[in-house]
């Protein structure tokens, strides 16, 4: 069984090929700060987009896309805040927040969830 975090990386790697494939350009991977880290910044049609990715062998334990608590969103936010601050090309950018979530082991399903949170 892969560790963990080799499991979020595969993850994180077939998201991005999923949402380059339709279209969007890639603007940073794994953004760090204090509040947090963002998977994927892309730029999707002039917004840019913030992109939580999460993965489930499984359903036993809720699904990909329901281990996005409202607290981890809160992180996502304040961390893009962050990212917006630092990265101050991007400031007055339209911005949105997706998940993806991949359900299986390697190559699993992908359910791709634009706008999954509001910043407000």
């Amino acid at each position: 069984m892969p560790h963990p975090r080799d499991q979020g990386s595969q993850a994180e790697e077939q998201a991005l090929r999923h949402l380059l494939a339709q279209g969007m350009k890639l603007v940073e991977r794994n953004f760090h700060s204090r509040r947090g880290e963002i998977d994927l910044v892309l730029l999707d049609a002039g917004t840019l987009v913030f992109v939580e990715v999460r993965s489930r062998n499984n359903g036993i334990f809720g699904s990909a896309a329901e281990s996005v608590t409202r607290a981890k969103q809160l992180r996502v936010i304040q961390t893009a805040r962050h990212f917006l601050q630092v990265r101050k090309e991007w400031a007055n950018t339209p911005c949105r927040f997706d998940v993806v979530a991949i359900t299986g082991r390697s190559n699993g399903a992908i359910d791709w969830i634009e706008n999954a949170f509001q910043s407000t």
